[in-house]
């Protein structure tokens, strides 16, 4: 009989789940330069950019030689690994400095949106689904369930086009595109004033599941036999919401959250490109059409121990949070 508490619980299987993350994300790296290899782009174009349908073919076999893209994809992999165990995240050929140049100067634009974002639309949902799932046929539920419904439908482009029309074209309230006026430098204050209009988009493609799930969630916890006895108890209102169906309705959440992850990096890559948001969408873009490997397997890489990490620190609250649940793995 297992006799550990939930922290301990939660703690090991936050180590079983990095034990199993470490090979999982090697091999995914692997399997990166394996299906670029595949791609019909020629990555010298990048290298050469305008001048490549001028080059004769010996200048690009001399240049393929030179910058090692005529090489296996194994061995790419292999030099790109042992650089990274040394620190070395290798050069982006797209952006012309290093990888880790590039990931210092647009990956805390990226974690900014996503994890402003990604807080804002959990405590909505939270509030919205306990008080839709409290009063079932409410107002509240009414609203929440139309609204969840409406934009589970609607793609993160096309709020972000609607906001770019209304807000910042029609209104002229904020600006459309960027984190700085042009030919200014960031500051605090331009960085989030320039970053409202993404935030928005993204929390609300981020909602409707959420929303939904706690509603459910909510609705279920209130027709059980505890919440009964609670209420016969004269238990009524927060105390009930909080003490008796908080604790076990948040637990679908979090595991939503965990398994939702893909889709945040994904609806923030939409965001980012639509509002010109200088986050790592457009150089994802660049660096998969261009083969410029070392940069594409470290966001690829990152992106999979981030969707990876999330979806065990979600397992672990839940183990944590209901000392019933057990996970092996």
């Amino acid at each position: 009989m297992d006799t550990l508490t939930p922290g301990a619980a939660a703690a090991r299987l936050l180590g079983v789940r990095i034990a199993i993350a470490v090979p999982l994300t090697v091999a995914i790296s692997a399997a990166i330069f394996a299906v670029a290899s595949l791609s019909p782009f020629d990555p010298l174009a990048a290298y050469l950019g305008s001048n490549y349908q001028f080059a004769t073919q010996s200048q690009r076999d001399a240049m393929r030689e030179a910058y090692s893209t005529d090489q296996p994809w194994y061995l790419a992999w292999w030099q790109w690994l042992g650089g990274l165990v040394r620190g070395d995240l290798g050069w982006s050929s797209t952006q012309s400095q290093p990888v880790a140049t590039v990931l210092a100067e647009r990956m805390p634009f990226t974690l900014g949106l996503s994890g402003a974002a990604l807080l804002t639309a959990t405590a909505l949902a939270l509030l919205l689904g306990c008080l839709a799932g409290m009063r079932r046929g409410g107002l509240v539920d009414r609203l929440a369930t139309g609204f969840s419904v409406t934009f589970a439908a609607v793609p993160p482009f096309v709020v972000s086009l609607a906001l770019v029309v209304v807000v910042a074209v029609g209104l002229r309230w904020l600006p459309a595109s960027g984190a700085a006026a042009p030919g200014a430098g960031y500051t605090v204050e331009g960085v989030l004033r320039h970053g409202i209009l993404p935030w928005i988009a993204l929390t609300v493609s981020m909602i409707p599941w959420l929303l939904l799930t706690t509603r459910a969630a909510v609705a279920a916890g209130v027709d059980s036999d505890a919440v009964r006895g609670a209420r016969s108890r004269g238990v009524h209102g927060w105390a009930l919401l909080r003490g008796h169906i908080a604790p076990v309705s948040v637990l679908p959440t979090l595991a939503l959250l965990g398994t939702r992850l893909p889709e945040l990096i994904a609806g923030a890559a939409i965001v980012e490109t639509v509002f010109g948001w200088p986050g790592m969408a457009a150089v994802l873009v660049d660096s998969a059409a261009a083969l410029d490997f070392p940069l594409l397997a470290a966001l690829t890489v990152a992106a999979a121990a981030a969707v990876l990490a999330g979806s065990a620190l979600s397992d672990a609250a839940a183990v944590a949070i209901d000392p019933r649940i057990r996970m092996a793995a």
